[in-house]
């Protein structure tokens, strides 16, 4: 799984990558039975953006530039 994947498809990742729900919001109540298998889910996409180097945490800001605060850093 350490492979790079190409520009294209990092892309299409990373587009979905902004329609999965955040860790945190991924509770028993919430995914029933299937809340650990989410949360793998997760865990595996984000394990791909690091190894293609992408930072998870700035996916959303990357795919939706308009809709994402300055940074005041």
């Amino acid at each position: 799984m350490g492979d790079k994947m190409s520009e294209s498809a990092l892309q299409a990742l990373k587009i979905a990558f902004t329609y999965m729900p955040k860790a945190i919001e991924v509770t028993k109540y919430e995914y029933g039975d299937n809340y650990q298998k989410t949360l793998d889910h997760i865990e595996t996409v984000r394990e791909m953006l690091l190894i293609n180097d992408v930072d998870p945490e700035e996916v959303y800001g990357d795919i939706n530039p308009e809709s994402t605060p300055n940074s005041t850093y």
